[in-house]
């Protein structure tokens, strides 16, 4: 008696997060949404316990990209960027915040690594031509979020400040 395997294979549509693209005479920040399949898979493919990935396909990830266009120091402080949505403010946990939750899950060390490895920095200085960037995670909203954020130039953080805003930011959805 022969067995016979049926194959089915499903084409779905696949949305495509746009990006987002600010630009001074300064700087270029690009921000691309990704959807909780996409970064759960990435998870996934790196080993992450199902516990951990659950959590993550709650959050809103959105990858920054910086590129530092100047002739000097342009210094990253993600302390000095605010995130709203609906006219609230939405909090950013910050990066040691994840770290103790991770603990308190007992997550192993390597993806505790791993997970903060893909974070965009707390902060960072960026040379002239430098492009260096991350992950955001923020609550998840169905809601356009806005974004200001200022950026200190200079070697000491002694020149002029730089802010860039945008009402444009949103949390990408997997197709339906």
């Amino acid at each position: 008696m022969l067995n016979t395997l049926q194959l089915l294979v499903v084409i779905t549509s696949i949305q495509v997060a746009q990006p987002v693209a600010l630009k001074t005479a300064e700087l270029e920040i690009t921000f691309t949404p990704r959807t909780p399949n996409q970064m759960a898979s990435f998870y996934e493919a790196r080993g992450f316990p199902a516990e951990m990935r659950n959590i993550l396909k709650q959050q809103c990830f959105i990858t920054v990209g910086i590129l530092n266009n100047s002739q000097t120091k342009i210094w990253l402080d993600l302390s000095r960027w605010q995130f709203s949505a609906g006219g609230k403010v939405l909090k950013r946990e910050h990066r040691d915040s994840w770290k103790q939750r991770w603990q308190a899950m007992n997550i192993p060390l390597s993806k505790q690594s791993t997970f903060r490895w893909t974070l965009i920095p707390e902060t960072l200085d960026y040379l002239p031509g430098e492009h260096e960037g991350g992950n955001i995670v923020l609550p998840f909203t169905d809601k356009a979020i806005t974004l200001k954020a200022e950026f200190a130039t200079g070697e000491n953080k002694q020149g002029k400040t730089i802010t860039i805003s945008t009402d444009k930011l949103y949390c990408a959805e997997d197709a339906q």
